[in-house]
């Protein structure tokens, strides 16, 4: 049975993590592959819903001259877009990225790489993010092929073991930056602690009115047995199951029994 697969990212259409995550993607037995990715770059976007404009979508082609669709929405509105109806197929699943840098701790409500792997789940449909961790000041084009390479067996192997439970799988695969391939191995974690070092930077314009930029240093994490942050720092290939589900049940198991009363 041919499955149908939706590739998107948060980086562009035109981005080259997209074109190696599609052109290996293609290679499975059994697949059709169709792309509908933002026209535009949306890191750091989080889980949108555009509800307040109308969205175009467009004909266009990736570098390797295939054919490939583009919308001036967020990553989570390409996913929505999609699967419901806008391309005029049906999805079995929706892969994500490649992102050019890992996603990991609580990178994952801000990546619009990962929101659009959780759009998919929502929609019933299980979604992989992958991203990898590129060095901060990597200078000159990235090499995504071992990545993507590595990506799709995890996904062609994770995708065999699904037998269709609830709640739909979101899987999150970081893969160190390392363009031959020789990672560790591969590793089922838990989201780690990351560090983040923003900075606010005020500024004024011509007219002498505030504006701001939030920048600063690129964010760390802690290095901890079982982690993502930590398996990447390993040299292992991090997959995180994650879940829409973000009830605080060991909290909520502490509330038994303490009352509110207005």
């Amino acid at each position: 049975m041919t499955k149908k697969i939706l590739v998107t990212n948060d980086d562009g259409v035109s981005a080259p993590g997209l074109l190696a995550l599609v052109q290996e993607v293609r290679k499975l037995d059994g697949v059709e592959v169709a792309v509908l990715a933002p026209d535009h770059n949306w890191s750091a976007c989080g889980h949108v819903k555009t509800m307040s404009r109308p969205m175009r979508v467009r004909s266009t082609k990736l570098e390797d001259g295939s054919q490939a669709w583009t919308s001036d929405g967020a990553p989570s509105d390409c996913v929505a877009l999609a699967l419901m109806g806008a391309l005029e197929q049906d999805f079995d699943l929706v892969v994500s990225g490649i992102n050019p840098n890992a996603n990991i701790g609580l990178d994952v409500t801000y990546s619009g790489t990962v929101t659009a792997a959780m759009e998919g789940a929502i929609n019933g449909k299980p979604g992989f993010a992958v991203s990898i961790d590129a060095p901060e000041h990597h200078h000159g084009p990235l090499d995504y092929e071992a990545a993507a390479k590595a990506a799709v067996k995890i996904i062609e192997k994770l995708l065999s073991d699904w037998n269709g439970d609830l709640p739909t799988p979101i899987w999150n695969i970081n893969v160190p930056y390392k363009p031959e391939g020789d990672y560790e191995g591969i590793l089922f974690t838990r989201q780690g602690v990351r560090l983040y070092h923003d900075e606010l930077e005020k500024r004024l314009d011509p007219r002498n009115q505030p504006y701001y930029w939030i920048g600063g240093d690129p964010p760390t994490g802690l290095v901890e047995e079982g982690t993502d942050y930590g398996a990447l720092k390993q040299g292992y290939i991090s997959v995180t199951p994650l879940r829409m589900d973000m009830t605080d049940a060991v909290r909520l198991e502490k509330l038994n029994g303490f009352k509110l009363e207005l």
